[in-house]
């Protein structure tokens, strides 16, 4: 299995690469796209519809095509909408490339993440994720250099989706390894959790009195809302949108907050928000090293503590040096999403771990997205200044739920029995 993780560790970068692109174009998109600043919230939440509802039936579509084929196709969609985005004229063709991309992370980040959390143990995660990283480090940066040529953010883009076409082709080798070990997982894998042996020896046995009977075995489909009765489902979805919440403020309104309320340039505050992705993608590689010692719990645990002492540099009123602060929230951030999907398959079995994933994501996503569009209207009305503010109430409410979702299940033991 060593060839298929190297591929997917290379994957995940073109999982990053997209994520970080329009909040460092923006500032410079929208003047040439004759758009006012607030419409990125808008644009976001077009394009949220594809990620968003391809991470709710991300589940269905791994069992029907497999991990393999979906990561694969989803990598060319990626690519195909950068590469329209990079030749748009108008703000609608921005916005038809946007939909591709979204269409084709909602399906990759569920695919591999699901796969990775019960296939690989948490340090694998957090890496790979810290390799998500270099893709949002490395985009901003590109960006940026772009943007010092005559603000040509459509370069950028174009850049970004040649690398990104590299990847798709390198990943195309990918299928034959995924078909191998697509249903291989083990004790070990799971850190010393066992998979589900009593919902596998139901499936035998459904499946071997169905052919003694003469029928066909059929598979059973749990649909979304039989999914979220699961004791701790709807309380891991909130908890994770607390923190989605953080990052799309992040990502799509740091440039703006850097040019509007530190005056700086906008090529430079590209750098700045580089420095943000830089700090989760070290937070992740950190907290790779720390998960031979400490369990997911305990990880985003210590994630949230110093996103808080990163948020209050943050809100210091010491001028652009403030914005050292995102590197802080960066590393803080690093451990919370790869531990907080890798807690999936213990906290509620992996029968039904895509679907989890699927809903978790898609959940998450439809809140963070909410919230970054009510912040566009409201700080193009007010301005950015209250945003580290805001960022210190979400970094509370994600302890808190979080901690409440600890408890749900660990105080009642979930097995995918409970969908009925």
């Amino acid at each position: 299995m060593f060839l298929l993780l190297a591929l997917i560790y290379l994957i995940f970068i073109s999982l990053g690469l997209p994520d970080s692109l329009f909040g460092a174009a923006w500032p410079v998109m929208h003047v040439d796209f004759n758009v006012n600043e607030s419409f990125a919230s808008i644009y976001m939440i077009i394009t949220a519809v594809g990620s968003g509802g391809v991470s709710f039936i991300a589940g269905p579509l791994i069992r029907k095509f497999g991990t393999g084929k979906v990561t694969v196709v989803s990598i060319l969609l990626t690519a195909v909408g950068m590469l329209v985005i990079g030749f748009s004229v108008h703000i609608a063709m921005a916005i038809c490339g946007s939909i591709l991309m979204g269409f084709g992370a909602g399906a990759i980040d569920t695919g591999l993440n699901n796969y990775v959390s019960t296939h690989y143990k948490a340090r694998h995660m957090n890496w790979l994720h810290a390799f998500w990283g270099v893709g949002v480090t490395l985009s901003p940066i590109i960006m940026g250099a772009f943007l010092d040529m005559n603000n040509n953010w459509r370069g950028g883009y174009r850049c970004v989706s040649c690398i990104q076409f590299a990847i798709f082709a390198a990943s195309l080798f990918s299928l034959p390894l995924f078909k191998k070990y697509e249903h291989s997982v083990t004790v070990e894998t799971l850190d010393g959790a066992a998979p589900d042996e009593s919902e596998e020896e139901n499936e035998n046995t459904t499946k071997e009195q169905a052919e003694e009977d003469g029928e066909k075995p059929k598979k059973k489909k749990p649909a979304i809302f039989e999914i979220l009765k699961i004791k701790g489902v709807a309380w891991a979805v909130l908890s994770l949108g607390m923190y989605t919440s953080m990052e799309f403020l992040i990502d799509t309104w740091g440039a703006s907050y850097a040019v509007n309320t530190k005056g700086v340039s906008p090529a430079d505050a590209a750098r700045w928000v580089s420095l943000y992705f830089g700090g989760i993608m070290a937070g992740r590689v950190i907290s790779g090293f720390i998960s031979y010692k400490f369990d997911d719990k305990v990880l985003i645990r210590l994630g949230i503590v110093v996103m808080t002492i990163g948020m209050i540099v943050f809100a210091l009123p010491i001028g652009k040096y403030s914005l050292a602060g995102l590197l802080l929230i960066g590393t803080g951030f690093g451990p919370v999403f790869p531990s907080t999907i890798h807690a999936v398959p213990f906290r509620f079995g992996t029968k039904y771990s895509a679907d989890i994933t699927g809903i978790q994501m898609g959940g998450s996503y439809a809140i963070g997205w909410a919230v970054q569009l009510t912040f566009g209207f409201v700080a193009q009305k007010v301005g950015f200044l209250f945003m580290p503010y805001l960022l210190l109430a979400f970094a509370a409410a994600l302890l808190i739920v979080s901690e409440i979702t600890n408890k749900v299940t660990a105080k009642h033991k979930v097995a995918a029995e409970q969908i009925s």
